[in-house]
């Protein structure tokens, strides 16, 4: 389990639906430079999350990928 996991519960629906909050808060409201701030590193945070998700996501189709060519090797041997 990465740092990430262990702060965050987040699907990848969820963290990426708040980072379009984040970002649209950080483009169209007026605020002081502390709330500016914990904004942007709260993007940050939720940008690595998603990244993390999708870079899972991508390993788990090339293993599925590969079980499958597996599989098919194995029939045309038998």
């Amino acid at each position: 389990m990465t740092q990430l996991e262990s702060k965050e519960n987040l699907s990848y629906e969820q963290a990426f639906t708040e980072l379009e909050q984040v970002l649209n808060r950080l483009e169209g409201e007026s605020m002081n430079l502390e709330d500016s701030l914990l904004l942007f590193e709260r993007g940050q945070f939720l940008t690595r999350y998603c990244a993390d998700l999708l870079e899972k996501a991508q390993l788990r189709m090339q293993q599925l990928h590969v079980n499958l060519s597996s599989d098919e090797t194995e029939e045309e041997e038998a």
